[in-house]
């Protein structure tokens, strides 16, 4: 080997080592993590499952709540494609979880009716939403819907389950709303033009408390579009939506009664100011960086049942702003985040932060409107990258699930600065460009000491309980 190779060779060696150090001591302060990268502390570096199910830091630990496939109270299968999902107080131990079950209109086997529909003829036709017309001459209720459970914290048991919401399709996420129930949203536009004897695309009210199946009614002023999740601003009762296309818009209902949503209301979507028919996904080109914020207006929307399925489109003819994916979404005190899944210059992810007018929805809301800012742009996936489903702790950080298209979901935490962190991990795989399930639904307990989560599928609940406190920067 010459001189200058020899040299080369030394160079390079040291400055591996070096590199190698780094990362040691990188990663014995805990911020890298297998294929995350942590731009705090946060709890510490995730120990692996022996289980193989999900990973945690030191200290933490969950139970299993719920499973795809369980018979329930009622004599159901637990439907599979666990995804969004709310938390409610029942008393002193025990809460209420209602749960939302992504399954499409097509995926029979995955449903409450178990494989053949052999329990379709066990419930209540009455309270079905939708059905399909089997090849074999049947007619059976589509297997879309929520599932709600009762839940001991105290004892971490499961006490009972059963279907709550039948006949509906793809219902992704959703959100609370103050009064105790929830908004289970349908992410589909199948309908009459596909053969079914019915349009989806709406949004649909839970009770916490009901003990059997809703009356499905649809709220069709909230309007017809591949709805993702809600959440409601409690001094104004405003409902925020949102939209899982790569072109959404990002919306607001403005109902008449507010304790009463399907008594109707105005359906209208944001737009910024000065910038008509903007582009927020930094995708084509850049328009803003993360920590910018823009001053917005709202459009009001017209034929919002869109049998075209179309509203995005025509929204943003009007001037309405584009969004890369709207997904999760949660108020917090004055404001509200939601994500925009595929949205940045890398297509790793947004969050948004809106905070609404003194006088949102107001005649003179114009005289002080509203603020929305780019929270946060994913520009590296082992930080964050489709980040999806979120919720918001006890100590203010918005808590959100990864989807990602490629290795492992983790569900992170993001400080009010930004900052971003592990709290848990997809246990399998690691290290493939497999991916494992995504992880849906995240959500608190009222007294902030349980985390529930969903493994999407197969279908698993999971209560999470730890040293919250433990937090460190």
């Amino acid at each position: 080997m010459n001189p200058s190779r020899r040299a080369f060779m030394a160079s390079a060696t040291a400055l591996a080592l070096s590199g190698y150090a780094l990362r040691a001591q990188a990663a014995a302060n805990g911020f890298i993590d297998g294929p995350a990268r942590n731009e705090v502390f946060g709890y510490g570096p995730m120990v692996k499952d022996p289980y193989g199910v999900l990973d945690l830091p030191e200290g933490f630990s969950y139970r299993v709540v719920s499973q795809a496939g369980e018979t329930m109270n009622d004599g159901l299968m637990t439907p599979d494609k666990f995804d969004g999902m709310g938390c409610f107080p029942l008393d002193d131990d025990r809460v209420i979880l209602v749960r939302n079950h992504e399954v499409d209109a097509d995926e029979f086997n995955l449903s409450a009716w178990g494989t053949a529909h052999r329990l379709a003829d066990d419930i209540d036709r009455s309270k079905v939403y939708g059905v399909y017309p089997d090849p074999d001459g049947g007619v059976y209720p589509l297997g879309g819907g929520t599932t709600t459970l009762v839940y001991n914290l105290k004892t971490g048991k499961l006490e009972r389950s059963h279907l709550s919401l039948a006949g509906t399709a793809t219902n992704c996420a959703g959100g609370k709303t103050p009064w105790g129930s929830w908004l289970s949203c349908e992410e589909s536009l199948a309908g009459i033009k596909d053969g079914l004897p019915q349009d989806h695309g709406w949004v649909f009210e839970v009770p916490a408390n009901a003990t059997g199946l809703v009356e499905p009614k649809p709220i069709k002023a909230m309007g017809r579009f591949k709805h993702e999740a809600a959440c409601i601003d409690p001094r104004t009762g405003v409902v925020y939506l949102t939209e899982d296309v790569e072109n959404s818009l990002f919306y607001r209902y403005l109902p008449v009664d507010p304790r009463h949503l399907d008594r109707g209301g105005k359906l209208q979507a944001l737009a910024i100011v000065d910038q008509p028919s903007a582009d927020t996904r930094n995708w084509d080109s850049v328009m803003w960086s993360q920590g910018q914020k823009r001053t917005t207006r709202w459009i009001t929307l017209s034929n919002v049942e869109s049998p075209e399925g179309d509203l995005n489109l025509r929204g943003h003819a009007a001037g309405a702003a584009f969004f890369a994916r709207g997904e999760g979404i949660h108020w917090a005190e004055d404001h509200l985040y939601f994500t925009c899944t595929s949205g940045g210059v890398g297509r790793h992810g947004q969050i948004m932060r809106y905070v609404p007018s003194p006088r949102e929805g107001a005649h003179d809301e114009a005289l002080q409107p509203g603020q929305i800012e780019l929270f946060v742009e994913a520009t590296d996936r082992a930080v964050l990258d489709y980040i999806d489903n979120i919720t918001i702790a006890p100590n203010g950080h918005v808590i959100g699930c990864e989807d990602r298209k490629i290795g492992t979901n983790h569900i992170k935490g993001v400080m009010p600065d930004g900052r971003i962190y592990t709290i848990a991990r997809n246990a399998e795989p690691h290290d493939s460009d497999d991916t494992n399930s995504e992880l849906a639904g995240v959500c608190f307990s009222p007294e902030g000491k349980t985390m529930f989560v969903n493994i999407y599928s197969p279908g698993v609940t999971l209560a999470i309980t730890g040293p919250w406190e433990n937090f460190r920067v």
